[in-house]
């Protein structure tokens, strides 16, 4: 699938399991995601997804995750984090990824193609 930030477009790889599935059954969907702690955007899905969230320790760069059922998390900052998510996939190559996002809220579309 494809995440596009103005003319940045960005090839993502879903993980596979129950969440990252019905997330791509969403798709096309552009959100307005807003700026949170200077590592990650994130938005409120039109629908919950089918939580398994588990605690990944450090969170990568280009990590795409759900927080709960229902917040799409896109990080561009790699650190270390106590909280869960449930994994819904990787940017495959994260470079550019924190220029194109900025520091405040952003416009990402996500589409199969």
């Amino acid at each position: 699938m494809w995440m596009t930030i103005s003319e940045r477009r960005f090839a993502i790889t879903l993980s596979d399991n129950a969440a990252a599935r019905a997330f791509a059954a969403q798709l096309p969907l552009t959100l307005d995601m807003s700026e949170l702690n200077g590592n990650e955007k994130h938005a409120e899905l039109p629908r919950a997804l089918p939580a398994k969230a588990s605690r990944p320790g450090t969170i990568r760069n280009g990590d795409l995750m759900l927080y709960g059922t229902d917040t799409l998390v896109v990080f561009y900052s790699t650190f270390d984090s106590s909280y869960s998510y449930t994994r819904l996939g990787r940017v495959d190559d994260p470079a550019g990824l924190a220029e194109a996002l900025g520091r405040r809220s952003a416009r990402v579309s996500f589409t199969r193609k």
